[in-house]
């Protein structure tokens, strides 16, 4: 105990010194930080060792380690003083915010850090809010990248001086890691929200494209994803406040610039998160997402002061609707429980858009200057303002019904071990034994060309489902489908699912046969083969009439036959995650 106490005085007067050296560096904007600079991540992590110093009511936790090895950090704000999550007062609304998921993107790092210190500030107009809500802050969530340091990597971005790079130290995009987590980020964060479960999230971002009159633009859980009582909350309550009270603040907000054509005037159309995005993968779970995305030509202190309007409109509206939004992500949770069929896509419908009344720049298309090629060009001296679709509708596809449960062999334990950082319940089987089980042979599939995040994701995805009697050992998983994890489990193992782990290339071993045959030693017990079953000889016949392919190749004709008996491997693209409900 005595040497606690003494390391808690130590890491204090190192605190101290720290802000009496650099306090300028350390201290939130605006409150004497230059206007076109942020913190390096060491400075970020001080300002907040220094509030979780100075203030009882916050702690800042460390949630493991970043692929470089670094810690990554949360901070808590609860004036309960209380900072185990699974001890939270269930009457308060819980935000998680997070920021530099892209290190280069580093405006909610500066903002985050003044609406901390203003929630903790009993002078400040916004100290009540913690009454009615616990706040989570990630201070930066790419730690790897925010310590590749640059003044250079984001081309078209206007400021700050320096900030971190968009990949971590593996070069991976973390804002598409969170389905199949090959990073330890994501692993960690995984765990991190299964234990805190927010009502809300914020993921702060600076975006590309076009060129308008607006700081903040937004993507919100698209609604239809969502679904059920939280999908209708977000869309007819709490997206149209935010709106209004960003734009009584001074900074009216449009949805993220994501156009139909080449420009803003084709219309804008409704950004659909898939579960390996943040927002996205929370949905999964009912949480109410959003996705501040600063335009990246304003300048760097007006794109923080907008991310900070925004925590302070959506703090606004948690303390007036605290209960509201409780009940409806409630609802929407005991709805995912309720489902007995999940849509594993979403296509947009094109046939449905919303007026939204957008502030724009004529744009012109002119000869370049360089080479002979014309380029898009923005007039910012002579905007316009009219009304533009927006097409925020998606209908859903690939709708499958919910087994009772899923069962996976214990071997494919880089799946188990991502189910279980998800907090999925599990149940080992106690010994081996047969089930009949509903079982998936991949029939189609495309692969992309090129790597993805590491991966050589498949897509259109067609399979053939039978009954078998399988095989299991003693440890293999059965996994129960009523429990939170309901949703991530039916769209995370059936593989026609957009973000499936079927789809991350986690099962592609299954691809591939391993045992065939010669043509010369076969040649006799294919003969054999269609002589003892007459109904396979039939189809044989039918198949040489109609395919010049097989009729033309006698080596085809020898494989239809094997590929057609019992002799063919069964387990051979055989998807080895099964259905199994009880009789």
């Amino acid at each position: 105990m005595t040497v606690f106490i003494f390391r808690k005085l130590l890491i204090g007067l190192l605190i101290g010194l720290l802000l009496l050296l650099f306090g300028n560096t350390i201290t939130a904007q605006p409150k004497g930080y230059a206007p076109n600079t942020t913190p390096t991540w060491q400075q970020c992590i001080d300002f907040y060792k220094m509030l979780d110093k100075k203030y009882e009511e916050a702690s800042l936790i460390d949630m493991g380690k970043t692929d470089a090895g670094k810690p990554l950090h949360l901070l808590i704000l609860n004036r309960q003083k209380v900072f185990y999550p699974e001890l939270f007062d269930q009457t308060k609304v819980i935000l998680l915010i997070n920021n530099a998921i892209h290190a280069g993107e580093p405006d909610g790092v500066n903002a985050s850090m003044e609406f901390c210190d203003s929630l903790l500030n009993p002078n400040s107009s916004l100290y009540s809010l913690l009454d009615k809500m616990i706040v989570c802050v990630i201070p930066i969530y790419n730690v790897d990248g925010a310590l590749n340091r640059n003044s250079t990597s984001r081309a078209n971005q206007n400021g700050p001086a320096e900030y971190g790079f968009r990949a971590n130290s593996r070069n991976l995009d973390l804002n598409r890691d969170f389905v199949k987590c090959d990073s330890k980020n994501s692993l960690n964060f995984a765990m991190m929200y299964q234990r805190i479960k927010p009502h809300v999230v914020v993921d702060t971002h600076v975006s590309n494209g076009a060129d308008y009159s607006y700081t903040m633009t937004l993507i919100t859980t698209q609604s239809d994803k969502l679904g059920g009582s939280p999908g209708k909350f977000i869309h007819d309550v709490m997206e149209p406040s935010l709106y209004h009270s960003m734009d009584t603040k001074g900074f009216p907000m449009s949805p993220y610039v994501h156009t139909m054509g080449s420009t803003p005037e084709t219309g804008l159309i409704g950004f659909l998160e898939t579960p390996r995005y943040s927002t996205g993968y929370t949905a999964l779970f009912g949480s109410l997402g959003f996705v501040t995305e600063t335009h990246m030509l304003k300048p760097f202190d007006k794109r923080v002061k907008a991310t900070y309007v925004f925590f302070q409109s959506l703090g606004n509206f948690i303390f007036e609707g605290n209960t509201a939004i409780i009940n409806a992500v409630a609802s929407g949770r005991d709805e995912i429980l309720k489902m007995n069929k999940v849509p594993l896509s979403f296509k947009l419908d094109t046939t449905r858009s919303e007026k939204f009344s957008f502030r724009g720049y004529i744009s012109t298309l002119k000869e370049s200057k360089i080479g002979n090629g014309q380029r898009l060009f923005y007039d910012t001296t002579s905007s316009w303002q009219k009304d533009i679709p927006y097409f925020r509708n998606y209908s859903e596809s690939d709708i499958v019904d919910v087994p009772d449960y899923y069962v996976i062999p214990q071997a494919w334990h880089q799946v188990v071990d991502r189910m279980k950082a998800n907090g999925v319940l599990m149940q080992p089987i106690k010994t081996d034994t047969l089930f009949e089980v509903e079982c998936y042979y991949i029939v189609d599939f495309k692969t992309a060309k090129d790597p993805y995040e590491g991966h050589y994701a498949h897509s259109k995805v067609k399979v053939r489902k039978t009954l078998k009697t399988v095989a299991f050992f003693k440890g293999d998983w059965m996994i129960p489908t009523t429990q939170f994890a309901k949703r991530y489990l039916v769209e995370t193992l059936e593989p026609v699912g957009d973000d499936s782990f079927f789809a991350w290339n986690f099962f592609d071993s299954i691809l591939q046969q391993k045992e065939w045959f010669s043509d010369y030693v076969f040649e006799e017990k294919a003969e054999e083969i269609l002589r003892k079953t007459p109904n396979l000889k039939l189809q044989f016949d039918k198949v040489m009439q109609e395919d010049e392919r097989i009729r033309n190749s006698h080596s085809e004709q020898l494989s239809w036959i094997y590929k057609n008996s019992d002799l063919v491997e069964s387990s051979a693209f055989r998807y080895p995650v099964f259905r199994y409900s009880p009789r």
